[in-house]
């Protein structure tokens, strides 16, 4: 391990050297981030996971440089042409770009307008043409490189040449490049015009959602994240013409200083056309892309920090536990899709109606409705938000109405859900197997109610960039937003734990240690051998050796088998540890299961007396007090309704309590129940300054709103958390 990228991490992280060793350690050894992070605390200091997981990125980052400067040192010693000092100057870059800068001038490419008059032989010219003490006229010494065979006809043809030369020198020197980068950076305005597709509209008079940034210009320095994405999405679609607007006169300035400092007079004329040739040919195409790009990087970074910032919120909402739950997938021509869970997840009935349009056939449904809710005891009714979910919403509100007054004390409520990924999933070959028996629109219908349920367990099945929780997701580097959201789920899942003899090949898959195929292989030796008895049977099981053992078995749990701790967080390296604390303690393994133990986290003498580390016995004592606790319990539980507001209900000033649905760089949007989420503008959110909606809100948080304003024909809605 190069000690240069240690310390390089350690001042970047503000950690310490040996925790990054530790680290680096545990990863090369092939452990996991949950498992690092849960289970290597005494090695690592206690670090999260998010920041092992920053560690880990910036670790791949500095190895894979490493690897690329090797790689050009090779290339350029093999042409014959490294230098000690250029050698040191590619150590020492910090960058790739910085890298790539120092590599150009000998980096294998196609042949250029310099390397044509190179073979032509016009370089000495070109040297002339920089001589401090040139004095005859470059025309004139120009006529010695007039050559019918190497096709230079006349005087000002070679010059032309020559200047190509200078031109391509100017703009590989890694020095200049860099200055004109941050020169580019600090001063440059990114600006916006009307590309061809954005001339049609404006000549049709249409709207368009660009319409802001058809003479838009905006420094460099303060374009926010979502207004990059959404110029790049402008841009894509050719509704928007982009471009960086350089401080030209300044770079110019600055190349002519440099370059032209020994030019002679005569000279000088040709020297500058030059420079402003590798400028504005060579340099500043190039640089504009390099910083468009860093651009786009970086609001691709924060709007996928958004995005699984969203993901972990909804994935960590807490699951409505002991109640039937009937699915609503509403639709209009083919009718509205129920399913009827009970408190597990298990469907117990399906049927289908159409309350509305174009049937309307409310009174039949209703029965439907009140048969499946009468014989099931149905508890809450979750409604997917998709098409036809306001209709439904009012048939639904009507109904409980009803069903309340004829059987008092009988309480039904109902919430609205998101229903994004509802669809590809019960299409999906995963529901497929699931449940071969149902069709698509039961599939639905049934994840809609299950999601209300556990919807960590049922949104694990579906792609994290279907669930409907950020923004610009389809414009995204998709390996990066990917790698970003897959990391969400495995640590939401991880940090909850699976129950061994219940959880689905999808929640498996995201368990630390455990891939697809080893996920399906657990639920195919469950499928032949019948449920697990304790968490050594684990390593029967095809592929799943003792590395993913180790891995695996601290995030899975077994409750009522042969070893109570295997219903608990603590790891089996840990097993004896646990035994000791509690014997010491005066308690049996028995007592874990009645809920017995108490009072063990404050004995932290045990720890050094056992010999067990503090951080370990820490997290051994909180789970023996509580075992199995749900980390999900925390958090705001979902608004259940009996009744529907209307958009024409609401009143400026009126205030209601609403679930924050989806968070973005410039506010939240907020369910108030009439189906239109309103808008917390980030001015509205606190009566502080907020940098980000982050800092102040979550989704699935329970939020008091005030009403601002209503867009009755827009369907737009504002909304306030200030205090009024």
């Amino acid at each position: 391990m190069s000690e240069k990228i240690l310390k390089r991490i350690t001042e970047e992280t503000g950690i310490k050297l040996w925790q990054a060793e530790a680290v680096v350690d545990l990863i090369d050894s092939g452990c996991t981030i949950p498992f690092i992070a849960r289970y290597r605390k005494e090695a690592t200091g206690a670090m999260d996971d998010e920041a092992l997981r920053t560690f880990d990125e910036r670790l791949k980052y500095l190895r894979n440089l490493e690897d690329r400067k090797a790689t050009v040192i090779a290339s350029i010693e093999e042409q014959g042409k490294l230098t000690d000092e250029l050698k040191q100057k590619i150590e020492d870059a910090e960058t790739a770009a910085a890298v790539e800068d120092l590599y150009r001038p000998y980096k294998p490419k196609r042949k250029t307008r310099a390397d044509i008059a190179r073979e032509k032989g016009l370089e000495p010219l070109a040297l002339y043409l920089l001589y401090k003490d040139a004095k005859d006229d470059p025309l004139k010494e120009a006529e010695k490189f007039v050559s019918e065979e190497k096709d230079v006809p006349d005087a000002k043809t070679a010059l032309t040449l020559a200047q190509d030369i200078i031109a391509g020198d100017v703009s590989d020197d890694a020095d200049y490049r860099e200055w004109i980068r941050k020169k580019t950076q600090a001063k440059g305005m990114l600006t916006c015009s009307l590309g061809s597709e954005g001339k049609k509209i404006k000549e049709a008079g249409d709207r368009s959602v660009y319409e802001n940034y058809f003479e838009y210009s905006e420094a460099v320095t303060k374009v926010p994240g979502h207004r990059v994405l959404a110029i790049n999405r402008g841009e894509k679609e050719k509704v928007l013409s982009v471009s960086i607007d350089a401080p030209v006169d300044d770079i110019l300035d600055y190349l002519e200083r440099k370059v032209m400092r020994n030019v002679s007079d005569i000279c000088a004329s040709y020297v500058e056309e030059a420079i402003e040739d590798a400028y504005k040919r060579l340099i500043a195409p190039s640089i504009e892309t390099e910083i468009r790009g860093e651009l786009t990087e970086k609001a691709e970074e924060g709007a996928i920090k958004v995005f699984g910032s969203n993901l972990e919120q909804l994935l960590m909402q807490p699951p409505l536990a002991g109640k039937t739950v009937l699915g609503w997938d509403p639709a209009f021509r083919t009718g509205c899709k129920l399913a009827v869970c009970d408190a597990t997840g298990k469907i117990l009935a399906t049927a289908v109606i159409y309350p509305t349009a174009p049937q309307n056939k409310i009174t039949e449904s209703e029965k439907t409705l009140e048969a499946l809710c009468d014989k099931y005891k149905v508890d809450v009714i979750s409604v997917g938000n998709g098409t036809a979910s306001r209709e439904s919403e009012k048939v639904i509100a009507d109904f409980i109405r009803k069903y309340e007054e004829e059987r008092r004390g009988r309480k039904l409520q109902y919430v609205i859900v998101n229903e994004a990924g509802a669809s590809v999933y019960s299409a999906s070959k995963l529901a497929t197997e699931e449940y071969p028996d149902l069709n698509v629109g039961e599939r639905s219908s049934a994840s809609i109610a299950r999601r209300l349920q556990d919807p960590l367990s049922e949104l694990v099945k579906i792609d994290p960039k279907a669930i409907g929780v950020g923004q610009y997701q389809h414009d995204m580097n998709q390996k990066h937003l990917d790698d970003a959201l897959t990391g969400v789920v495995e640590k939401c899942v991880n940090s909850v734990g699976v129950d061994l003899n219940t959880a689905s090949p999808s929640l498996l898959g995201y368990v630390s240690g455990i891939s697809k195929q080893i996920a399906t292989n657990i639920v195919s030796y469950r499928d032949e051998n019948g449920r697990f008895n304790e968490r050594k049977e684990l390593l029967k099981v095809a592929k799943l050796g003792p590395k993913a053992y180790e891995q695996c078995a601290g995030f899975l749990r077994i409750n009522g088998g042969k070893e109570v701790l295997d219903s608990t967080a603590v790891h089996p390296e840990s097993y004896e540890a646990a035994k000791a604390i509690l014997k010491e303690c005066g308690y049996s393994l028995d007592d874990i299961s009645a809920g017995n133990v108490k009072g063990i986290s404050s004995k932290k003498n045990l720890a050094e007396k056992l010999g067990i580390g503090e951080y370990t016995f820490a997290d051994i004592a909180s789970e023996l007090e509580k075992p199995g606790r749900d980390p999900r319990e925390s958090a705001p539980a979902p608004v259940l309704r009996s009744d529907v507001l209307e958009l024409s209900d609401l009143k400026p000033d009126m205030e209601l309590k609403g679930t924050v649905r989806n968070i973005v760089d410039f506010g939240a949007f907020v369910d108030i129940g009439v189906h239109q989420d309103g808008l917390v503008h980030i001015s509205e959110m606190a009566d502080r300054f907020v940098k980000h909606p982050l800092d102040v809100v979550k989704v699935g948080d329970i939020v008091d709103v005030r009403v601002l304003s209503i867009d009755e024909k827009r369907g737009k809605i504002a909304l306030s958390m200030k205090k009024s």
